[in-house]
């Protein structure tokens, strides 16, 4: 709500600076502030439908709602950043000179003086509750400082230096700049829609966590997703023959819920194989594996 809050503001006060000086560095700085709210909106909206629990229609949750609503933002911002692109070259090929720079320079100096406060904010809700949604949305608007910096310098070189193409050059460095942020986020959105494996780190962290129990010495076709802020783990175990049903059931059950303690928001689902048996799936060649075999 905060972030919202401020998005409103800026857009607000940007819009009133970007009419006042013709600044196409401004004019992106504008579109980047309505971003901005779009996102915080995309992030109180997805993150509330995809931490509804799983219902008799959607069994593994609503945890895709956020790689949706993410794909939907990117349109948007692709469409402002050609468009920033576009009047930018013009501006470079007829020529147009900025106005009143004071003002320009000095809606920017409150945007980064509130962008600021608000990541302090940010930093403080992340330390206190853990979530990722709320972390992304910090790393975002800590990215809007130097944005508001490039509008300072982009105004002082048109106006005081006499680089009269310094603005239309800005405005083509926001529109990249916007372009690249879409291309990173629809990236992680289509990852999660595709069901892609969880980054090399994350995966042998898991692995290595798993190594430490002796009822995971078969642990074998380790599968993983994420979904929203939901993380999903599956993998067969060797187990004894001679174990009970019973028996592997309440080892498998207190293992399980020791690592669901070290690693939240996964859900983690274990099928159990008689010892030596091995499916049509390669064994993945990790540690555990080797001490399998």
């Amino acid at each position: 709500m905060a972030s919202i809050a401020m998005a409103i503001f800026l857009i607000g006060l940007k819009a009133w600076a970007a009419l006042q000086t013709s600044s196409m560095a401004m004019l992106g700085s504008l579109a980047d502030s309505g971003l901005d709210l779009l996102a915080s909106l995309v992030v109180l909206a997805g993150v509330r439908i995809a931490a509804v629990p799983a219902d008799t229609d959607h069994r593994f949750g609503h945890g895709k709602a956020e790689a949706l609503a993410a794909l939907a933002q990117v349109a948007l911002i692709t469409l402002s950043a050609l468009f920033i692109g576009y009047r930018s070259i013009e501006r470079l090929m007829h020529g147009a000179q900025t106005t009143e720079a004071e003002l320009g320079i000095g809606v920017s100096l409150v945007a980064i003086l509130f962008t600021f406060a608000l990541i302090s904010y940010q930093r403080y809700v992340v330390r206190r509750t853990g979530s990722v949604a709320i972390s992304t949305d910090r790393l975002h608007y800590a990215s809007d400082l130097a944005l508001n910096a490039s509008v300072i310098v982009a105004l002082a070189l048109d106006q005081y230096a006499g680089f009269t193409g310094a603005d239309a050059i800005f405005g083509l460095l926001i529109a990249a700049w916007l372009l690249y942020g879409a291309w990173s986020s629809s990236s992680h959105a289509l990852d999660q829609l595709m069901d892609r494996e969880w980054p090399a780190d994350q995966r042998e962290k898991f692995l290595a966590a798993c190594a430490e129990y002796p009822e995971f010495a078969g642990l074998h076709d380790l599968r993983t997703r994420t979904s929203g802020t939901h993380n999903f783990a599956q993998f067969h175990v060797w187990v004894p023959g001679n174990w009970t049903v019973q028996e592997a059931h309440d080892r498998m059950d207190r293992v399980e819920q020791e690592l669901r303690d070290r690693f939240p928001a996964t859900e983690i689902l274990i099928h159990l194989d008689p010892e030596g048996h091995t499916d049509r799936e390669t064994l993945l060649p990790s540690a555990i594996t080797e001490k399998a075999s």
